[in-house]
């Protein structure tokens, strides 16, 4: 869990405690790019699409959450630059199970198959 949940509903962000990595400038834009969705389910790859594009991040793929990620419908996985460099991170962007709240939460143990698969998707990709 990272920084914030943005209720689309009533348009109030809520503050969740920033995790022991910090807050970069990017996942500061990314969330600010995410803000003010209002699509749905139906428009949440494209607005998670843009919103990556926005801060010169990778939109990897989408796929039901499955029971994998606490209260989410649906995750995209993005590759975004991190702290001014080259270097990417691996993050998941998560569609709460009514559709109208997207966050961003970080990889971790419980996650951690998720984003090994999301590297070597990148690995192939970069190998092609």
């Amino acid at each position: 869990m990272l920084t914030t949940d943005f209720d689309t509903a009533t348009m109030n962000t809520h503050a969740v405690p920033v995790s022991e990595s910090g807050l970069t400038m990017e996942l500061l834009e990314l969330e600010l790019s995410l803000d003010g969705f209002t699509t749905g389910s139906d428009g949440f790859a494209a607005h998670v699409r843009a919103a990556a594009a926005a801060i010169d991040g990778a939109f990897l793929f989408e796929l039901p959450a499955s029971g994998l990620i606490d209260r989410c419908d649906r995750i995209a996985v993005l590759r975004v630059p991190m702290d001014g460099s080259s270097a990417m991170a691996t993050v998941f962007v998560c569609l709460e199970t009514y559709g109208n709240t997207i966050r961003i939460e970080m990889p971790d143990e419980t996650t951690a198959d998720l984003k090994n698969f999301a590297e070597a998707f990148v690995d192939v990709l970069q190998r092609i």
